[in-house]
């Protein structure tokens, strides 16, 4: 088990080893807090601002800390989703169940995509984690979260999506 630091060095190294891979150059921001985005990403003009987010737990927190005791989860989704600047691409990096030395696995979203996504968790009341497969990692449960299939990180969703 990585320490959260650990972690979220490994998810950019790793998201930086992606979009390398794809044909961007990376710069990379150093520094104790870069707020709004960790790496950017540029290829034929195109400069995509990247916010990195590591994980080993199944999941990521995002609207959690702007959910209020008298407010929806939809509120707080909004609330998060008003937060983030308008160009800016997440790349959530899941490290669960992945052995040492293998690749571990990676989505890509907008974060007008992800607030609508996070809305139709928990039946339509919303949830402020987003979960990779809830199903599969808590088997008993009423709920099903999963990321949806075409945020999974390839050439032609790097290429497609815009900020």
């Amino acid at each position: 088990m990585m320490t959260s630091r650990q972690c979220e060095i490994a998810a950019e190294s790793y998201a930086a080893c992606l979009l390398a891979q794809a044909g961007y150059d990376v710069l990379v921001q150093y520094g104790a807090n870069q707020p709004h985005y960790d790496l950017v990403a540029n290829k034929d003009k195109r400069f995509l601002p990247i916010s990195v987010k590591g994980s080993q737990d199944g999941g990521w927190m995002l609207s959690v800390r702007y959910k209020k005791e008298n407010s929806s989860y939809h509120d707080a989704i909004d609330t998060w989703l008003a937060s983030q600047r308008d160009d800016t691409i997440f790349l959530f990096i899941q490290f669960l169940y992945v052995p040492i030395g293998a690749a571990p696995r990676a989505y890509i979203a907008r974060p007008t995509e992800i607030a609508a996504h996070l809305k139709t968790q928990c039946h339509g009341r919303g949830h402020g984690a987003l979960q990779e497969d809830y199903r599969r990692d808590h088997p008993n449960s009423k709920y099903d979260h999963k990321i949806p299939a075409e945020w999974a990180f390839n050439q032609e969703r790097i290429d497609k999506i815009q900020p």
